[in-house]
């Protein structure tokens, strides 16, 4: 699809989106995480970075990771206008600015897709291109809270806790922004025309919330935090702190996993246990548990689970999770230049992504890139 020469550019990308070109105007956070997954799967990432970051490695090892860099001004008229060159030549752009801001640069959607009809311009925002808060500040945390998810979270006596930032700036921003992309991209192939995708962090939050909708829709959901199914609310739904200070993650929701859980805990005949669903016992039961599980080590009850069915695994730090024989055996994390990441994900049998390329130093490539679009400096 891209009219972009190969000559001088990369190597043959690997993975399903080879042979896509994509500018991303330099951001933080959600933007790069969309650049970052279309990268791994082979699409050609151009990334415009600021000139005065020029030859520094990235802050940022492994969202910037399967990029060509470009430093430019886009304060700069004659910079822009070699943007606006790259624009020519690529499937999809990607933004993150506040609303408005790409327009006042002379990088808004109607100029570039002015320029390139088959154009998909995707912006990334946490409130979106309109409404209310569309120029209000936030983060993560703001985005999730407004949307509802935030709320629904943690136990009912306790503050909101604070997931990461995988809810609003990963899941319902950057993931929703490379389905957007991707989604329009076959549109594009199939009309010959782009357009916008405005992908918004409270949106997207929305979105992943469908399945808790439903349940609430059909009375099997309490607006409430730490009641529910789902939420920690079920004794046989949550994490429980072992001896050693470490968690064991228990999912055993189905009655033959419950039945599992009860057998190796020696909780098999204690009639607390007896009705699974009992809300009104939910209380004691979890308390009953928090006992059982701080009798012995995480270890211990790792070893005590292994092999059965009951949905009960240890919970393991971030350099941990990677050394479990299940994630060594496939692939799932990998190490580049000393720097433990996440490998490409999904995976694709017929067009595999290859081993991301390491982020690159920050305008490493401006001269080529911009020389491969006809712009001489």
């Amino acid at each position: 699809m891209s009219t972009a020469s190969t000559a001088t550019g990369p190597s043959t990308a690997a993975g399903p989106l080879a042979g896509i070109r994509v500018i991303e105007l330099g951001g933080i956070g959600p933007a790069p995480f969309a650049g970052m997954l279309l990268a791994d799967q082979g699409a050609e990432v151009i990334r415009i970075d600021r000139p005065a970051e020029a030859g520094t490695a990235s802050k940022h090892p492994i969202l910037h990771r399967g990029r060509r860099s470009v430093a430019v001004d886009l304060k700069d008229a004659s910079d822009v206008e070699a943007v606006l060159a790259l624009v020519d030549t690529a499937d999809a752009l990607i933004e993150g600015f506040r609303p408005g801001v790409a327009e006042r640069l002379g990088l808004g959607p109607d100029v570039c897709l002015a320029r390139n009809p088959r154009l998909v311009y995707g912006r990334m925002t946490g409130w979106g291109q309109d409404g209310p808060l569309a120029q209000a500040p936030g983060h993560d945390i703001n985005y999730i809270a407004v949307a509802g998810a935030l709320g629904a979270m943690g136990g009912a006596d306790e503050n909101p806790p604070v997931p990461l930032n995988l809810v609003g700036d990963m899941g319902g921003g950057g993931m929703l922004l490379a389905l957007g992309i991707t989604t329009a991209l076959v549109s594009a192939q199939r009309t010959g025309e782009g357009q916008v995708v405005d992908a918004a962090m409270t949106d997207g939050t929305a979105v992943q919330l469908a399945l808790v909708h439903g349940l609430l829709a059909v009375g099997r959901w309490d607006d409430a935090r730490g009641v529910n199914l789902f939420d920690g609310g079920a004794p046989f739904y949550r994490t429980y702190r072992t001896a050693d200070g470490g968690h064991m993650a228990v999912g055993s929701v189905e009655p033959q996993f419950y039945d599992v859980l009860l057998r190796v805990l020696g909780l098999t005949d204690d009639p607390l246990f007896a009705k699974q669903h009992d809300r009104g016992s939910w209380p004691a039961m979890r308390v009953r548990l928090e006992e059982v599980f701080a009798s012995r080590t995480r270890e211990e009850w790792t070893a005590l689970f292994e092999g059965t069915e009951s949905c009960v695994t240890p919970v393991y730090g971030l350099t941990e999770a990677a050394a479990h024989p299940h994630n060594v055996a496939r692939g799932t994390y990998y190490t580049e230049g000393g720097v433990l990441q996440p490998a490409p994900a999904p995976r694709f049998q017929g067009t595999p992504a290859g081993t991301p390329r390491p982020a690159p130093v920050v305008g490493a490539h401006t001269r080529e890139v911009l020389a491969e679009a006809g712009v001489v400096r």
